[in-house]
């Protein structure tokens, strides 16, 4: 997702690593980069040029700041690289915000009708819509009124189905106009506080398409009208976007299919060009993968630092606080086995696809494409074909454990063999790190996984990836951690030794 971007942003803050001031040369350099890849991710060039402009004046017409204080009064070094991520952030993020993604207008009323052209996923996110309304406590009522797409209402009474929400459809020959001022009714009569209309797209903007919608908006009267756009349309999504809000009042778009898009032009363009912003990310075909679009995130991903608070939010949805801190605390203390790995696993499929999580991880963007999700799908069949003494003591599998295990799940005996090492190795790792005087107790914060290089999060105050990540976890804390303990092992059995002798 969005490769193309994060490659020449990347590219960018390559070339300013080193350097030890900020000049009209090295800045002109390294936006030579972001400019070919926002040309490459389909941006309009009016729009890369005036992005650019500002990134240079904010980069070279303010003082860079050589030390801050983060928020917890630690302070911290920034490098003038550092510096022009930070404006490139600042400008990402004015460039697609502010946005408000509540679907609730000051007067009470809760209602969202979907235009767009056809094929685009209305009705896909209309089931997605009415998903988030009922978590947050609504009682929906789907509204059926494409009648120009065969199926299109049977998919609708299916997606209803799903959710047990209610779902208004017309009879043969009743007029969208019609279907929506019956569901309206009805809604009123049985107590339904949130409505969502699906509407007919058509292949092309057309006045027979924009009058229908223009009628249904003066009947009902929608809270929200909303434009669903495919990411991967590229330009042309934008200058759809542009063509509709000339005909109708647009209170924001909802951009679908942008885990599949490399470019993310779309994305970027849409709100300089339109003036509308983007309040949701359709980002696959479950019906919880709908994103509240958060400008900060999205612009801390480009610039490959990842988006640790939407990773946060993701997490909110699916896992219990209570019992992953009680989690949390047993990892750290070296006291889980096999079913806590499990359960970690599932909680994470329901994230969605692990490379998407993956990049949200800060500074784990470029490795996102090379995760594999059929790893996750592995590994739970190994756990899946233990025994649950097994799974509580790994140590215990021998050769011919690992042999039945590989024939139960359908993977080979070295692949039992791997897990069981690699879970040991974590778990000594984690036990290492939570133990009274290891790292963790040492360490005031997470540490800057942003890493050298990239931007330091005092710098993007309470929003980007979070203030409060201050000092430095490396590998070579962790292979010092491990060191001692061997060193401390090595010890005790010499110990031992001496006193057998005697």
């Amino acid at each position: 997702m969005l490769e193309t971007l994060t490659k020449g942003f990347g590219a960018a803050r390559e070339r300013l690593s080193g350097v030890r001031e900020l000049s009209e040369e090295n800045v002109s350099e390294a936006l030579r980069d972001v400019r070919m890849s926002l040309l490459e991710a389909d941006v309009d060039l009016s729009v890369v040029r005036d992005f650019l402009e500002r990134v240079k004046q904010n980069a070279l017409g303010s003082q860079v700041e050589t030390r801050v204080r983060d928020a917890a009064g630690r302070v911290m070094r920034v490098s003038p690289g550092q510096h022009f991520v930070k404006a490139c952030h600042d400008e990402l993020v004015a460039l697609m915000g502010p946005v408000d993604t509540s679907l609730v207008k000051a007067d009470g009323r809760t209602s969202v009708m979907l235009v767009g052209l056809q094929g685009v996923g209305k009705t896909t996110v209309a089931g997605k819509l009415a998903r988030r309304l009922q978590s947050q406590g609504k009682r929906p009522l789907l509204v059926a009124a494409d009648v120009q797409r065969p199926a299109a209402a049977e998919q609708l009474e299916q997606l209803g189905k799903r959710l047990e929400v209610a779902v208004v459809r017309g009879g043969a020959g009743d007029t969208p106009v019609a279907i929506c001022g019956t569901a309206l009714q009805r809604a009123r009569d049985e107590g339904f506080d949130a409505i969502v209309y699906d509407t007919a797209g058509r292949l092309a903007i057309d006045d027979e398409l924009m009058s229908e919608l223009q009628q249904i908006t003066g009947l009902v009267r929608p809270a929200n009208t909303l434009l669903v756009c495919d990411a991967l349309m590229g330009r042309d999504a934008v200058t759809v976007a542009k063509a509709f809000s000339e005909r109708l009042k647009l209170d924001g778009l909802i951009l679908t299919k942008l885990d599949g898009d490399a470019r993310g032009g779309a994305a970027l363009a849409v709100k300089s060009v339109t003036g509308v912003p983007i309040k949701f990310l359709g980002t696959g075909e479950a019906l919880e993968r709908l994103e509240e679009f958060r400008p900060e995130g999205l612009a801390s991903r480009i610039l490959g630092m990842g988006d640790i608070v939407g990773l946060v939010q993701d997490l909110e949805g699916v896992v219990d606080a209570k019992e992953a801190e009680e989690d949390a605390e047993r990892m750290l203390r070296g006291r889980f086995g096999l079913d806590d790995l499990l359960k970690q696993l599932r909680a994470m499929k329901k994230l969605g696809p692990l490379r998407e999580i993956v990049a949200k991880l800060p500074m784990m963007g470029g490795l996102a494409e090379q995760v594999d999700d059929g790893e996750l799908v592995k590994v739970e069949s190994l756990i899946r074909s233990m025994t649950p003494d097994e799974r509580k003591r790994p140590d215990i599998i021998d050769k011919s454990r690992a042999a039945r295990i590989a024939r139960g799940s359908g993977r080979r005996s070295k692949d039992v063999r791997e897990l069981v090492t690699r879970f040991e190795q974590m778990r000594e790792m984690m036990a290492t790190l939570g133990s009274k005087g290891g790292l963790l107790s040492r360490m005031s914060g997470l540490g800057d996984l942003a890493g050298a290089g990239g931007v330091n999060p005092a710098l993007l105050g309470g929003g980007g990836m979070g203030a409060g990540l201050g000092a430095s976890l490396s590998r070579r804390d962790l292979a010092r951690q491990r060191s001692g303990k061997r060193d401390k092992r090595k010890q005790a059995r010499k110990a031992r030794k001496k006193n057998r002798k005697r």
